[in-house]
Parts: C-alpha cells; sequence; structure tokens
C-alpha cells in the first residue's frame, strides 16, 4: 500500500510476479480515464477468479417471427467449466497529485485454492508470444513446419513446455491468425499477388489464371526461369503433374497448376499455356494414368508427343480392385512381370494369355481395357521411344511418391505455395549436392576400372554409372554367338547363360563402331544393354561409343 510507480505497467509487473509466486492469474478490471482523453486515473487488476460465470442461461431469446420461414433448431449453449468464485482479490492503482499512480488497495486473501507450483506456467497471465518467439513462429513457418512441430521444437529448446513462457492453445492459435493476416482479401488474390512479387524479382517467371464467370478463380499455372532452364536440358519427358528426370535420375519440376475440375477444357488450358512457357518445344514423350479427359487434351495440344501410361498406377489399380487377387502373391508376381519384364511381344502375349486363364479374368473389363492401350505401357511394344527409366516399376514409383508436400484439404493457396516452393529448394539442392559429388570424385567398383567401365567412370554421372555397372555386370555372364556377317556388318545372338530364351539379336558395325540391339534398352533409358556391351567388348572396344 503506498507504493508508487511512473507508469500503471511498472505495477501490473510487480503484480504479475506476485501472482506467480503465490499461484493465481490475473486479469484487467475496471478503468477509469481522464475526461476527454486516454490517460489512466484509475485501474483495477483482479484476480481471474473474481465474478460469476455466464452459462448462458442469463442471455436473451431472440423474439420469433409470427410465420417462421424455415424453422431452425436451436443450439444449446456451449458448455463452460465454472471458473470464478466471486473472489475478492485485487490491485487497485490511483494517480495521486504529483502524476504517479500509487497503489490504493491490495486484497491478498482468496476464496478458492491456489495453483501448484508445477502449473503455475498454465496460467493466462503468465502467458505470452513475445515479438522474439513471432519472430521464430514465422521463420519455422516459412521453412514448411507444422504449427504443432513449430511448438514441440520451441518447447523442447527451452527445456520443456514449462518454461516456454505460452501454451500449445496460444501457439496454434497465433499461428491460426498469421494464416488468417496473409490471406486478407481473399486466399487467391494473396496468392495472386505473390505471383506479381515474384514476377518482380524473376523477369523470366511466367504465370497465367483463369477466371470463372462469377470473377473467382478457376485454374492456376506458374514455372520459374529455373524450370524454363531445366526444361530445355530434361524436357524429353514430361510426367503429369509436369515432372521431369535430370542427369542424376532425380526428379525436377517443370511447373506447377491448380484446376477446377479435370474436364478435356481444363486440361487444354492447361497443356496450352505449359506449351507457351515453354516456348512451344513439345516433349518426346508425357506420362500419365489412365484419365480419358486428360488423353483428348494431349492429343489437342501435343499431337506429336507421345502419350504413355504409368505403370505404377496401373499396378495400384489392379491390386485394389479385385478381391483376394489383392492378397494372392502369385498374381501381383504375374501381372508385374507383365507389365515390366516381357522383352519380345510374343513372350508379353504369352504372358498375360497365361494370367486370364490362370486367373479367370477373361472378359473382365478392366483387364480388357488396359489390355486394349498395351502400346502406350507395355515395355515391348515400347521399346522404339525415350521413355528415361520411367517404365521401369522402381523409376515411376519414386516419380509418383515424389511430391510429398505436407499438405491437406484446409491448405490454403499461399500456404502452399510456401510448401511447394520450399520442396523445389530443397531439390535443387539436392542436384547442387550430386552435382558437387561428380566434380570432386569417382565411382568405386568391385569390377576393376578398365576400358568400358573406365570410361563410363568418367562420362556418367554417379547414379547413371550404377545403372551401366549393372549392365557390365551381366555382360560377363553372358554367351555371343556370331549369327551372319555381311561386308563390314556382324550380327549377333546373345544371351545369359542358361537362359537361351533370353536372347536378342546384336548388330555391330566395323568402321564406325556402331552397335544397335533388338532390346532397345539404350533407345528407352540412354544407356549401353549388356548384349550391347558384350559385343563392344568381343571387339576390344574400350571406350563407349559417341
Amino acid at each position: 500500500m503506498g507504493y508508487t510507480a511512473e507508469t500503471v505497467e511498472e505495477l501490473l509487473g510487480f503484480y504479475e510476479k506476485h501472482a506467480s509466486e503465490v499461484g493465481f492469474s490475473i486479469r484487467k478490471g475496471n478503468t477509469r480515464f481522464k475526461v476527454g482523453t486516454r490517460i489512466v486515473l484509475e485501474k483495477t487488476y483482479v484476480c481471474s477468479a473474481a465474478g460469476v460465470t455466464n452459462n448462458g442461461k442469463n442471455k436473451k431469446k431472440k423474439v420469433q417471427t409470427v410465420v417462421p420461414v424455415v424453422p431452425k433448431k436451436e443450439r444449446k449453449p456451449r458448455q463452460v467449466s465454472i471458473t470464478r468464485t466471486q473472489c475478492r482479490a485485487c490491485l487497485r492503482v490511483k494517480m495521486n497529485s504529483e502524476g504517479r499512480y500509487e497503489v490504493v488497495n491490495h486484497v491478498i486473501m482468496h476464496n478458492h485454492d491456489l495453483t501448484r507450483s508445477q502449473w503455475h506456467y498454465l496460467h493466462r497471465s503468465e502467458r505470452q508470444i513475445t515479438e522474439e518467439k513471432r519472430e521464430a513462429i514465422e521463420t519455422m513457418q516459412k521453412s514448411g513446419l507444422s504449427s504443432t512441430a513449430s511448438f514441440n521444437y520451441m518447447a523442447i529448446e527451452a527445456g520443456g513446455e514449462e518454461n516456454l513462457g505460452h501454451s500449445k492453445k496460444d501457439h496454434l492459435n497465433y499461428c491460426t491468425r498469421l494464416k488468417m493476416k496473409q490471406i486478407e482479401g481473399g486466399d487467391a488474390q494473396a496468392v495472386t499477388d505473390i505471383m506479381y512479387l515474384e514476377l518482380e524479382g524473376d523477369p523470366n517467371f511466367f504465370f497465367r489464371f483463369r477466371l470463372d464467370e462469377k470473377g473467382k478463380l478457376r485454374s492456376l499455372f506458374w514455372k520459374d526461369s529455373m524450370m524454363m532452364e531445366d526444361y530445355g536440358i530434361f524436357g524429353d519427358i514430361v510426367v503429369l503433374s509436369q515432372l521431369g528426370i535430370n542427369n542424376h535420375w532425380n526428379n525436377c519440376m517443370f511447373g506447377c497448376a491448380f484446376i477446377g475440375d479435370e474436364k478435356i477444357e481444363s486440361f487444354v488450358w492447361l497443356l496450352q499455356t505449359f506449351k507457351k512457357s515453354i516456348g512451344g518445344k513439345s516433349p518426346i514423350s508425357i506420362f500419365t494414368d489412365q484419365d480419358a479427359a486428360m488423353n483428348n487434351a494431349i492429343n489437342q495440344v501435343f499431337p506429336d508427343s507421345r502419350h504413355r501410361l504409368c505403370v505404377w498406377h496401373l499396378h495400384q489399380n489392379a491390386i485394389t480392385r479385385f478381391g483376394a487377387l489383392k492378397r494372392d502373391p502369385t498374381f501381383k508376381k504375374t501381372f508385374n512381370y507383365c507389365l515390366y519384364k516381357c522383352v519380345t511381344v510374343v513372350e508379353f502375349e504369352t504372358n498375360w494369355r497365361s494370367m486370364l486363364q490362370q486367373y479367370e479374368l477373361i472378359g473382365e473389363e478392366w483387364f480388357t481395357n488396359v489390355y486394349d492401350l498395351r502400346e502406350k505401357w507395355c515395355p515391348a511394344l515400347s521399346k522404339d521411344f525415350f521413355s528415361a527409366g520411367i517404365l521401369s516399376s522402381q523409376r515411376s514409383e519414386s516419380t509418383n511418391h515424389a511430391i510429398g508436400f505436407r499438405a491437406n484439404r484446409t491448405t490454403s493457396l499461399t500456404d502452399f505455395y510456401r510448401l511447394f516452393k520450399g520442396t523445389i529448394q530443397r531439390w535443387r539442392s539436392t542436384e547442387k549436392q550430386a552435382e558437387f559429388s561428380c566434380s570432386k570424385s569417382v565411382p568405386s567398383s568391385a569390377l576393376p576400372l578398365s576400358g568400358l567401365l573406365k570410361h563410363a567412370s568418367e562420362v556418367y554421372t554417379l547414379s547413371l554409372f550404377r545403372d551401366f555397372e549393372q549392365e557390365f555386370g551381366y555382360s560377363i555372364a553372358t554367351t555371343a554367338k556370331l549369327i551372319w556377317k555381311q561386308e563390314n556388318t556382324e550380327f549377333y545372338a546373345v544371351s545369359i547363360d542358361e537362359e537361351p530364351w533370353s536372347a536378342q539379336r546384336v548388330t555391330y558395325i566395323h568402321e564406325s563402331q556402331t552397335v544397335s540391339c533388338t532390346c532397345k534398352n539404350f533407345e528407352a533409358s540412354g544407356w549401353l544393354c549388356y548384349h550391347c556391351i558384350r559385343i563392344l567388348r568381343l571387339h576390344s572396344v574400350n571406350r563407349i561409343p559417341e
């Protein structure tokens, strides 16, 4: 009593420390101002248990209309726990004649149990998100951490929740307010504003959007200058959603889009916009799932590109549609062999018919439709075009799992854009690390690094070298038989020992050191097959032909 200070806040600080030591929470009470100003003349701080809880029973009911148009179900009042006990504990301060604030009343006694010391940190008056914490939370949100993850990180860094200074509920509420602030004026408008800001920093940034008849955002597409550069180098293959494969067998992004529906019109707009963003250059191959609308759109916009179906989607559809077959490992093995392993057309047709008969699938509509589309996915029928290995199980599965954005149906467009940008930055960081590793190291091998294998270690990336090394290992276990010779050209049958059915025909031209194989692994994947490697080694060719 009688203690004075220059400001009300200083006295509040003392009272907060007192409340923390004793074990109760405080809140603001009545305030009296100087007439016509915001100068505080008198201020009261009370225990949080002061007063009476309003349980909703005393609220006035609305007067009903004479003839209610639509009868509405009355909402029950929210059940709120009673926390107020008419506690009289308080601190009242008043401005004295000297213009200082003086404690004129301090009621110490409480009519309720005080809080245990281990729970003091849960008091509302002891919880505060400071400016420093706000900056940390915003930084973690920008880096892609969820609200819960950022709270857990801060709690661990503080040595426990009790030392953090705010609760999980405070943290989540602040993150929600931050999110709402970011999309003031509308989420679509906010993400469009972001696009214009990106354009200011990157003159080659490309984006387009389309509105519906009500003026609402219907479709959105964007790509930055690095995506354009990547497409110029690696744009032979495009996997919708708009992925590509770089020279380290990692995924790279060529663009991103949102469309309001999956109609032909929307896919046509998307592909036409994508085509415009890449200067009209069509990819060699486009991989998609079994979507008829997308297929029609590709035929309209990219008629010269080869449309192929992703075998990973076919595999997933097959094992989720047919009851007991999902649990039959022999069916999965047989179906996968038809999807991935068949080398010749005869081999594929034989295995497909055998599968339909063995598992009584003759006449099944889904398998009939898949068979009719076999030229879009069967490896034996797709050797004549470059696919970057995506027709294989491993490549296609990794591609479809590449977009690992931590997003859900409540994620806003602005949040998604931030997550998307963070993911692309991680991909590019991985690419830089791969480039650095290739420039500073050479691959090791269990086989002697000489001849073709040594040359491969010098000209291929580390990832591609592993594929070539595997083919080189297979070539050691093969047998080559000369079939016939015509001037400078020789024709061989190459097969793995004890597997004569695996034979492929290899053509070799002496003068130009040109080699080709009926398996067409080079045409489809970009590295030589073991059949060709066997013949090159047979003719003592120690460098991979240009």
